[in-house]
């Protein structure tokens, strides 16, 4: 029988230490979590600013309920657009430099209708191999011929590009790589869709409201211009503490966007409270220096305080910093361990990273203290 074979596969799943289980939260996101009636610090959330909370972001959204109720009702093409997505959409385009943004309803789905927006069959892509799941869903589903360089090895994404006799070129990656916390060579792949006429597509979901000057993304942090070849995707549920995303580019870009990403034309708009809170999110962006220090500090305490121990931290500069423990039972021992002692980091295994690599993704926020960065080094000493 077909279902059968499900739970066979289930089996090997768990046997393989790959099976994932979901928690349920009796708080709300912060840097503490409640769970099972145990209170935990947490390093799991994308938050990194804290905002998830925040008392400015529930006050707008309860503001804009009353005004403008719960639902948008249609997709933005019918009835669904409402003036705070309005609002939004010319503030982020105006936050990030660009001429125009188009708000989409999560940072998937941007991806998913960006990609086969812009390229086709006779077309090719050239992504890095660390991309995120959605990228890599997006572009098969553009059906472009996919070209998959070695991580952030811009010579060899300049041999694809050279050797290409592709119609359209589109350069795909992250930004910041969510499993490994580094920032992609950004410059020199602008600088190599300059001179190989290729779009350069860049997924910005962990530089948002972290890198640039006053939080503008990790386009604004090496100072490269949404440009005409430039399209950039920033989200706005992991710093800017709510949920959705946003498109930037030229006017044409966006606007060819609208009438040709799937993902968008045909889903319903989201909640208009939802944008009014991220009116309030950017204000605390912009002004958020504070909190942005916080978090380099806090990242530069939990590296100096694990140097020269068995834990083998990634070479990260963002609050992302991974922990490679290799095995996959290894590593949900010591995420097991950790849980034990109130401290909860997950565990990140295949296929989220490559096979051998299963690690400790230990997420930081503006929001946690020095203290309790403090007794997550402990413990791992204690593990160590």
């Amino acid at each position: 029988m077909i279902w059968e074979e499900l739970q066979t596969d289930l089996e090997k799943i768990e046997r393989d230490g790959l099976k994932r289980r979901r928690r349920t939260l009796e708080s709300p996101c912060g840097p503490m979590a409640r769970v099972d009636g145990r209170d935990f610090v947490s390093f799991c959330s994308n938050d990194y600013l804290g905002l998830a909370n925040d008392p400015a972001l529930i006050a707008a959204a309860r503001d804009g309920a009353e005004r403008w109720g719960v639902g948008s009702g249609a997709s933005h093409l019918v009835s669904g657009h409402l003036a705070p997505h309005e609002i939004l959409e010319q503030r982020l385009a105006a936050f990030v430099g660009a001429p125009a943004a188009l708000l989409m309803t999560t940072g998937y789905m941007a991806n998913i209708g960006i990609v086969p927006a812009l390229v086709g069959r006779d077309d090719a892509v050239f992504a890095d191999k660390l991309n995120h799941a959605s990228l890599i869903d997006a572009v098969q589903l553009s059906r472009a011929h996919s070209q998959r360089y070695p991580h952030a090895d811009v010579a060899a994404l300049e041999r694809l590009l050279a050797n290409s006799t592709a119609k359209r070129k589109l350069i795909l990656t992250d930004a910041v790589f969510s499993m490994d916390g580094d920032v992609a060579p950004l410059p020199q792949l602008f600088e190599l869709a300059e001179r190989y006429d290729a779009w350069l597509v860049v997924d910005d979901a962990h530089g948002f409201g972290v890198l640039g000057p006053q939080g503008r993304g990790s386009l604004a942090h090496f100072g490269i211009p949404v440009s005409e070849r430039v399209v950039y995707m920033g989200t706005l549920g992991k710093a800017a503490g709510a949920s959705g995303a946003f498109v930037a580019g030229s006017e044409t870009v966006v606007e060819w966007l609208l009438q040709r990403a799937r993902s968008y034309i045909f889903t319903t708009g989201s909640s208009p409270l939802i944008a009014c809170a991220l009116l309030a999110s950017l204000d605390l962006i912009e002004q958020g220096d504070a909190r942005r220090t916080q978090l380099v500090e806090l990242a530069a305490q939990l590296r100096d305080g694990l140097a020269g121990s068995r834990w083998q931290l990634m070479p990260s500069p963002t609050a992302i910093q991974p922990i490679v423990v290799g095995d996959n039972h290894d590593t949900l021992r010591v995420a097991s361990a950790l849980y034990e002692r109130g401290l909860w980091v997950p565990a990140i295994r295949p296929p989220t990273v490559p096979k051998g690599t299963s690690r400790l993704r230990v997420s930081l926020s503006a929001a946690h203290s020095t203290a309790q960065v403090a007794q997550l080094i402990d413990a791992l000493h204690d593990l160590a």
